[in-house]
């Protein structure tokens, strides 16, 4: 890979590194929603959502439609779902493996 392409990577994970970007996400796993039903799903106020749903569509990870009154957002990348399962997957393996260490008897 060029080193821009590394940067362009490397953008995209820095994005990803936000859990308010990742319960974004999640919201909008089983489909599009507008503003006010994502912020009723993460508990995020307007103003953080708005920032967090800009900076999600500048990297592809979302879309955007307007009908009438109400912007809706969608995944624009469902792969990132991918990814997502598979960090999560090792960080739950590490969790469960720290969770066996503690739990044998001490000598």
């Amino acid at each position: 890979m060029t080193p821009e392409l590394l940067e362009d990577v490397a953008a995209r994970f820095k994005v990803l590194a936000e859990p308010a970007r990742l319960q974004v996400l999640d919201a909008l796993a089983d489909g599009p929603r507008h503003v006010s039903a994502l912020m009723e799903a993460t508990g995020l106020n307007q103003a953080n959502l708005s920032k967090h749903l800009q900076m999600l569509h500048a990297h592809g990870f979302v879309s955007r439609r307007r009908e009438g009154l109400f912007v809706y957002y969608e995944l624009a990348d469902d792969s990132v779902f991918t990814l997502c399962d598979l960090a999560c997957g090792a960080v739950e393996a590490r969790a469960q493996r720290a969770a066996e260490r503690h739990a044998r008897p001490r000598r």
